[in-house]
């Protein structure tokens, strides 16, 4: 029994697959036929050929043959032998006036071929199409009235504006879409297609049922399971107007379709059921207000039409799907789309970082042919070669010297080079040795003196490029890694956070607070992003009062309410976003005088939140005084926060501006730096000191000097940063001020033993009141004279303690 099972489910499987392989080769060859041998607009055209509208006018024809001239002419002729038979299946006279129109259209396109503009100029070429053979057989048969006067000119205008309409929607048929979803303008045109085709097959029957009603209900009910109850009532009306117009008896139909395609669009959530169900609903709520003789038929239309929609494959309901805004399928198309721009950005930013590379690892080489090595060796031939040149290239002795005896003769030149490099004359050992050796050992002595200065210049300038291309290697390759992490953060992904969701969301309902929707974008420690939307009644604070504590017990760090947009009115939708709270704050005070009490200062300063977490402060101190000093500084550290602000570490920064303010062709500027970057999540802090006077951190008792030796930035091209790091704490206070500050105090022997007592003296830990009393100290020791710009920027640390504690809602921590 378990073998038969086995072979009968086997069986079962081949045979569901072969029907499922069978359906997909017959889609792929309906496909095939249809679109890409252009059988579809043949069918188009014919049911196009056949649409009258108020019982004469058909404006359908000419109007599609227009748009497939300007978008498709090698359809054309298929088309129109299509178009110009369905035209003869309604009438004699129906035929010869779709045939002369169309016949007409394609002289007059013909003859404005040529022509610019032909997009605006069509509408006018099929007015006159469809007019003139309307005008010519209504003077066949008899007088025109004025009646026949309207109609003419009303299928002329209604022909001018369906090109416009085909224009947009007719492309649809070849399913050749370039952009992710349809405009609304788009699906209405769309639907005023299919509703003119539908026209074409008024006065079909299939056991009573009119083809046009069955077909029209059908795409009533594919709307409105696609897009809702707007987009199934648009169709409704659109499709349900047009049929009425090509059937005025069945006016009602507009009715009828609209309000089953508003019922099937709320039914929606009960699948094709469903929306079956409101198509059911909606044709006998309408039909017993109508004839009771037609109710019947109208329900044996609205069941085929049921039949057909539930047999219609969900591939093709998803395709669909794809092009109507606000569905699923939609959104997937959109969040595809913007992946793969995301990828393309990402991978041309990788490109340009692997550039910037390649070009930091071109530059870099030269390190190793530096003059420290075998560049040396080469100097000292060319040195010895010039050398000789002059003195031993008409010297008798020429041959003993350098062919005979190479290697002595260049080993004493060479020891003679390295003395009088030196700067001291040769020892009397080895002037004794070389006389004995050369007969001009005078004159190569002092020609070796002469060279001596020449060669000195030029290997200070091949120092000098070497330490140039160190340093455009070093800035080229700080570029590079900002680059590549800014590719990263491209290509980073909102994760999934299913599980942290549904715990947020029941921890704030079993406190009272509904949200209405949820955005988790990361949850790395120290980096927390949560957007969520919900509705107060009357909003007190309880983002930071209730939402943040929660969050922050749920995630087990601190959490604080970073953007709120609360609505004004009750119950209204108010936005909060969350991030993590730093570990320590920085609270900052700054104080600061000019020279003489005046307004220009020679002395800068900033104080700026550089991002991932980081703070900086910076002093920098033009030379002199005025407003050529201010230029100095303030242009010192703009340039810092521009090139700070870009992720590039601060050595790489310091080297940058410095060589900016070296390499002007201007008069020369020179300005002094000094950097503290405070790290919020850990209080490391980082001095960078270029030509500043030392900092101080006072710890309670305890206080720490930070100074470094450095000269100025702009006198020279090249220079050391040294880096100095220090560990603060809690309430540590750290003290940074311009010369003006540590060498203003008169009649004092030691300022560095002064300013430490008067820093330690003071009894408050207020930044700004520690920054004022400073200055005045420094001021009083001067009998109230300021002779030189003076700043101090104080800055105290403090852990960060949220101001709401956080209270448990689930003992399991979000991971």
């Amino acid at each position: 029994m378990e073998s038969v099972s086995r072979a009968q489910t086997k069986a079962i499987g081949v045979e569901a697959t072969f029907f499922e392989n069978l359906r997909v080769k017959l889609y792929h060859l309906g496909k095939k036929v249809l679109l890409d041998h252009g059988w579809l607009y043949v069918l188009v055209g014919f049911l196009l050929g056949r649409a009258i509208i108020l019982s004469v006018v058909s404006p359908f024809a000419v109007a599609f043959l227009a748009t497939l001239w300007f978008m498709q002419k090698e359809r054309v002729a298929k088309t129109m032998l299509a178009t110009m038979i369905g035209a003869f299946t309604i009438s004699l006279s129906h035929g010869l006036f779709v045939g002369i129109a169309m016949f007409l259209f394609l002289i007059l396109a013909s003859i404005c071929k040529g022509m610019k503009n032909q997009q605006v100029k069509m509408p006018i070429i099929v007015f006159l199409s469809t007019a003139c053979p309307r005008i010519c057989l209504y003077s066949f048969y008899g007088e025109l009235t004025s009646y026949e006067w309207m109609l003419l000119f009303v299928e002329g205008i209604l022909g001018t504006v369906l090109v416009l309409i085909f224009m947009q929607s007719a492309p649809l048929l070849s399913q050749k879409r370039y952009r992710p979803a349809l405009k609304n303008e788009e699906i209405v045109c769309m639907i005023i297609l299919i509703a003119s085709i539908l026209t074409g097959t008024v006065g079909w029957e299939v056991y009573g049922a009119q083809i046009e009603q069955v077909l029209s209900r059908y795409f009533v009910l594919l709307f409105a399971f696609v897009g809702g109850a707007a987009i199934g009532s648009t169709v409704g009306v659109v499709a349900g107007l047009i049929l009425s117009l090509a059937n005025v008896a069945n006016l009602y139909q507009m009715s009828l379709l609209a309000f089953s395609g508003l019922l099937g669009g709320l039914l929606k959530d009960g699948k094709k059921v469903g929306v079956g169900a409101g198509l059911l609903v909606g044709t006998f709520l309408v039909g017993i207000y109508g004839d009771s003789n037609s109710l019947l038929p109208s329900l044996i239309e609205s069941s085929f039409s049921i039949l057909l929609f539930l047999l219609t494959p969900a591939s093709w309901i998803k395709q669909l799907s794809r092009y109507i805004p606000g569905t699923e399928e939609h959104t997937n198309e959109q969040e595809q789309y913007l992946q793969k721009v995301r990828n393309v950005t990402a991978k041309r930013v990788e490109q340009f970082s692997q550039v910037f590379k390649a070009l930091s690892n071109s530059f870099s080489t030269a390190e190793h042919y530096s003059i420290e090595d075998a560049e040396s060796q080469r100097e000292t031939d060319y040195f010895l070669s010039n050398v000789t040149e002059k003195t031993c290239q008409s010297c008798f002795m020429k041959e003993r010297c350098w062919q005979q005896q190479f290697d002595y003769t260049y080993n004493l030149m060479g020891e003679l080079k390295g003395d009088i490099e030196t700067g001291h004359d040769p020892s009397r050992k080895l002037v004794r040795e070389f006389e004995n050796h050369c007969i001009k050992s005078r004159k190569v002595m002092d020609t070796m003196k002469e060279e001596i200065s020449y060669f000195e210049a030029n290997r200070k300038l091949r120092r000098q490029v070497s330490e140039s291309k160190k340093l455009v290697a070093e800035q080229l390759q700080g570029v590079s890694d900002v680059m590549e992490d800014f590719a990263k953060e491209i290509l980073k992904e909102r994760e999934q956070h299913e599980n942290q969701e549904i715990q947020i969301i029941h921890a704030l309902k079993s406190i009272g607070i509904e949200l209405e929707k949820l955005d988790i974008y990361r949850l790395d420690k120290g980096n927390v992003d949560i957007e969520m939307t919900a509705s107060f009644y009357d909003y007190h604070g309880e983002g930071g009062k209730l939402i943040a504590p929660v969050l922050s017990d749920i995630l087990n760090e601190t959490i604080v309410v970073k953007q709120e947009d609360i609505s004004p009115f009750p119950n209204g939708y108010s936005f909060l976003a969350f991030g993590s709270a730093k570990e320590f704050t920085v609270e900052t005070g700054v104080s600061h005088a000019a020279k003489g009490g005046g307004v220009i200062s020679g002395d800068s300063y900033t104080m700026m939140e550089l991002g991932a977490g980081k703070y900086a402060m910076a002093i920098s101190d033009g030379m002199g005084n005025g407003i050529r000093a201010s230029e100095e500084s303030t242009e010192t550290l703009r340039l810092l926060q521009q090139i700070l602000q870009t992720g590039i570490p601060e050595k790489v920064a310091i080297k940058s501006i410095n060589s900016i303010l070296a390499l002007r062709t201007t008069d020369e500027m020179f300005a002094t730096l000094d950097l503290a970057v405070i790290n919020l999540h850990n209080a490391f802090v980082r001095f960078l000191k270029i030509g500043s006077t030392p900092s101080f951190v006072k710890r309670g008792d305890q206080l720490i000097k930070i100074e470094a030796s450095n000269l100025p930035m702009g006198i020279i091209r090249e220079f050391d940063v040294d880096i100095v790091n220090e560990q603060l704490q809690s309430e540590d206070i750290l003290i940074m001020m311009s010369d003006g500050i540590f060498d203003g105090p008169k009649h004092v022997e030691n300022t560095d033993i002064w300013l430490k007592r008067k820093i330690r003296e003071m009894e408050t830990d207020h930044p700004q009141e520690i920054a004022d009393l400073l200055l005045e100290e420094v001021i009083r020791t001067r009998s109230g004279e300021i002779e030189d710009d003076m700043t101090v920027l104080v800055a105290k640390v403090k852990k960060n303690i949220p101001e709401w504690a956080t209270f448990p809602i689930y003992q399991t921590k979000a991971l």
